[in-house]
């Protein structure tokens, strides 16, 4: 099973002014999808894992500030996962192997849930 994992970071809180910078990027509202090539689900669709957040920056330093206008996924998404990192070691690996779980259980249940009737 290969998996594919994608990062949406569009959404972002920020202050409107902080330090003389404008749009300063506090908050990101993230999603990380895991994406199943090898394998489908009923409806022929890959199976797919996905979980979401939100994670705070740290703006006490601005030296290397990036205007709003100038910012793009990549580096958003280069933040939150430094930020995660500095919170607990290996945290983006341990969300992915999380996702590579929640895949292998929809692959091959170990629990179903049916209803009478």
């Amino acid at each position: 099973m290969a998996i594919n994992y994608t990062w949406n970071v569009k959404r972002c809180d920020v202050f409107p002014t902080k330090s003389g910078k404008s749009n300063v990027v506090h908050n990101v509202h993230w999603r990380l999808t895991a994406t199943d090539d090898a394998n489908n689900d009923s409806d022929g669709n890959p199976i797919t894992a996905e979980m979401y957040g939100s994670q705070g920056l740290d703006t006490s330093d601005l030296s290397s500030f990036t205007n709003w206008s100038s910012l793009d996924e990549a580096k958003v998404q280069s933040w939150v996962e430094a930020a995660l990192e500095a919170e607990e070691a290996d945290s983006v690996a341990a969300m992915k192997a999380g996702l590579d779980a929640d895949i292998g259980r929809q692959i091959t249940p170990t629990t179903l849930t049916k209803t009478l009737g």
